[in-house]
């Protein structure tokens, strides 16, 4: 399993700058004005995943992700308030130890859900917390350890 995990997620950032190309540089305000003739562009994309209700789901988002910005004024301050402005700092010791989710991303993705994001589940977000760096999960031998 974790092989096929590892896969696919390779898989996914291989893609990545086909998706960028797809998505409109990952502007949300171009995304969120995507229409259904952009939709079966997409779906004729080889170059990136073609699941129509994923990409119908990437154009929610981006309507939701400007909502918030509206809200309160930046993504980032929506989503940092839930850690109170400041990363947590997981100090594992082994790659054992980190968890593919936690009571704080189940959290979010709760609220996240409520506004009307779709697949946002707790294992995407606490993913979308490690590589934004509200949690600290490198190990403590790890030379990035201190720097993050």
């Amino acid at each position: 399993m974790a092989i096929l995990l590892k896969q696919l997620t390779l898989s996914i950032l291989n893609k990545r700058e086909n998706f960028r190309k797809a998505f409109a540089n990952f502007d949300p305000v171009k995304v969120a004005r995507f229409g259904q003739r952009d939709v079966a562009q997409l779906l004729k994309d080889a170059g990136i995943i073609r699941n129509k209700l994923k990409i119908a789901a990437a154009i929610n988002n981006a309507q939701r992700f400007l909502e918030v910005q509206q809200e309160f004024g930046s993504f980032d301050a929506y989503i940092w308030r839930f850690v109170d402005g400041r990363p947590i700092d997981n100090a594992v010791k082994t790659l054992k130890e980190i968890p593919a989710k936690t009571s704080l991303s189940d959290a979010i993705s709760k609220d996240l859900i409520q506004r009307g994001f779709k697949f946002v589940g707790s294992t995407i977000v606490y993913a979308h917390m490690q590589a934004t760096g509200m949690v600290n999960d490198h190990t403590l031998d790890c030379f990035r350890y201190n720097e993050v």
